[in-house]
C-alpha cells in the first residue's frame, strides 16, 4: 500500500516528518520494490516500527516504509532455540509466539513496544551483568541492501558482517528479518524494594554481583533507592504472581495515572515535585512475586517523556551517579522523573554502547512537556567525562568525530557504510551527524 501526504512523530514527539510518500509492504519481496523504485527516483528510504527512539534515527524525508504488515515467525527450530521473525514484530508478541515452542528471549529491556528490528538496530537493552543488550541475542538478519538486493548475514553466509549488521543503526539497509538466538522458558523471583540511596550505592558493585538482574531507581528530591533484583529459574519453579488487582493499582493506577497527573500538575506549580517524589518512594517500589521472565522483566509506560542515557564503564557508574544527583541539588531543578540505573555484559559488536567493556547505565527523563535541554546538557558533560557513549535511540548531542573516538571499531563500521550504501540511500540527518557525510 501507496500513500502520500501526511506527517510522521516518532513517540516522545522529538522529531517528525512529512515523507514524500509511505509506503507499507506486506512481504520481505513488497520491501525490495520499494527500495528499488525509490533508488530509480533517487529518494532516500528509511523503515520505521514503533517510533519508540527518542533520536531522529528513523527520519524518512522520502520513502518511510512501515513495516506494521511484516510480523510473526518465520521458522523457529526448538532443539537449536533458533527463531526468525520478520522485522516489523512487536516485542510484547513475541513471548506468546516463542511460548509454543517451550522458548523465550534472554533478556529484554523494560519497554516491550518496539519492532525487533528497530530494538536490536539502536541498541536496546535491558539489565543484568552477565547478560548482553538484545542485538547480541541476534545470530542472522536478512535485509535490503541499497542496491535492492537480499543480503544474508549469518554463521554461514557473511559471517564477518554478523557484529556490524546485528546493531546497524538502520544504516546498512532494510533489515526484513532478524534470527534470535533463544532460550528454554525460565520464570523469574522478583523482589522490589526501597533501600536507603547511600546504602545501594556503598555496596552497588556486590548487589550487581549478587542478581541475575538488578536496577534501582532515584527519583530526585529523596534520599531512597528503589531497587529491582531478580532471580531466574526453570520455568517449572511455582509461581506466585503479582494479583491482578494489586498489579492494576502499581503499574495503572499509581505508576501511569496519578503519575501523568503529577508531572502534568508540576508544570503550573514546580514547589509540588519534591513532595511528590517523596510520596511516590512510599507508595511504590515495594513488592515480591514470582512470574514468567517477560512479564517480570517488562512494565508497561504510558506517561510521553523524553530520555537520554549513557553507557560508561561499570566502575565509573557510582562517582558518574553523584555528580548528577549533586548537579540537580546545586542548581535548584526540580525533576519529576527518576533517574535509572542498569548493567549489562560487555560485548563485541561494533557499535555497541557496551562494546568491550562491563557496562553500566544511567539513563535521565524529563516529562515532554517539560524543556529537557539544560538538565541534559548538563548530564551529557558528566557522562562524557566518565567515558560515556550515548545510546543511539536516545537523545543526545554527540557527532561523528566524538564518537569516533569512543568506538574501537568505528571506522570499519563506516567503512562497511560505504560499501553497502555509497550513495547513501539509507541516511538521514541524524546519521549524518553521528557517522559522517
Amino acid at each position: 500500500m501507496t500513500r502520500i501526504g501526511g506527517t510522521w512523530q516518532n513517540w516522545a514527539r522529538t522529531a517528525e516528518v512529512r515523507p514524500i510518500r509511505v509506503e507499507r509492504p506486506r512481504t520481505p519481496e513488497g520491501v525490495q520494490r520499494a527500495v528499488q523504485a525509490a533508488a530509480a527516483q533517487g529518494l532516500s528510504v528509511k523503515a520505521v516500527g514503533s517510533g519508540h527512539s527518542f533520536t531522529g534515527i528513523a527520519v524518512a524525508p522520502g520513502v518511510l516504509l512501515e513495516l506494521d504488515d511484516l510480523q510473526g515467525v518465520v521458522k523457529a527450530d526448538s532443539d537449536t532455540g533458533r527463531v526468525t521473525f520478520l522485522a516489523g514484530t512487536r516485542l510484547h508478541r513475541i513471548p506468546r509466539l516463542l511460548a509454543r515452542h517451550g522458548l523465550a528471549m534472554e533478556n529484554l529491556g523494560d519497554i516491550d513496544r518496539q519492532s525487533i528490528s528497530g530494538a536490536v538496530s539502536t541498541g536496546t537493552h535491558g539489565t543484568g551483568s552477565r547478560f548482553g543488550g538484545l542485538a547480541t541475542q541476534v545470530v542472522g538478519v536478512t535485509l535490503i541492501t541499497a542496491a535492492g538486493e537480499f543480503l544474508r548475514v549469518d554463521e554461514q553466509e557473511n559471517a564477518e558482517l554478523l557484529p556490524a549488521v546485528a546493531l546497524g543503526l538502520g544504516a546498512l539497509g532494510v533489515i526484513v528479518d532478524v534470527t534470535l538466538q533463544c532460550v528454554p522458558s525460565f520464570v523469574m523471583h522478583a523482589v522490589d524494594e526501597p533501600a536507603p540511596l547511600e546504602d545501594v550505592l556503598a555496596s552497588l558493585d556486590d548487589r550487581v554481583a549478587a542478581s541475575d538482574h538488578f536496577e534501582f531507581y532515584w527519583f530526585p528530591h529523596t534520599d531512597v533507592a528503589l531497587t529491582k533484583r531478580q532471580s531466574r529459574l526453570p520455568e517449572s519453579a511455582v509461581r506466585h504472581p503479582l494479583p491482578v488487582v494489586g498489579r492494576w493499582v502499581d503499574e495503572t493506577l499509581l505508576a501511569n495515572g496519578v503519575y501523568r497527573i503529577a508531572c502534568a500538575a508540576g508544570r503550573v506549580a514546580p514547589a509540588i515535585t519534591a513532595p511528590f517524589n517523596r510520596l511516590a518512594v512510599r507508595l511504590t517500589g515495594d513488592r515480591e512475586y514470582t512470574d514468567l521472565s517477560h512479564r517480570v522483566l517488562t512494565q508497561s509506560r504510558t506517561v510521553r517523556f523524553r530520555e537520554m542515557e549513557y553507557a560508561l564503564p561499570a566502575e565509573n557508574v557510582v562517582v558518574a551517579f553523584r555528580e548528577v544527583k549533586a548537579s540537580i541539588a546545586r542548581r535548584g531543578w526540580r525533576i519529576e522523573f527518576p533517574v535509572e540505573v542498569r548493567f549489562v555484559a560487555q560485548d563485541d559488536l561494533w557499535l555497541s554502547t557496551a562494546h568491550g567493556r562491563p557496562t553500566g547505565y544511567i539513563a535521565v527523563h524529563r516529562y515532554w512537556r517539560a524543556d529537557p535541554t539544560e538538565y541534559f546538557e548538563a548530564v551529557e558533560r558528566i557522562m562524557l567525562e566518565h567515558g560515556g557513549r550515548p545510546h543511539w535511540g536516545k537523545l543526545h548531542t554527540l557527532t561523528a568525530q566524538q564518537l569516533r573516538e569512543r568506538y574501537p571499531r568505528f571506522d570499519d563500521f563506516v567503512a562497511l557504510r560505504d560499501r553497502l550504501d555509497p550513495e547513501r540511500r539509507f541516511s538521514n540527518r541524524y546519521l549524518e551527524r553521528v557517522l559522517g557525510v
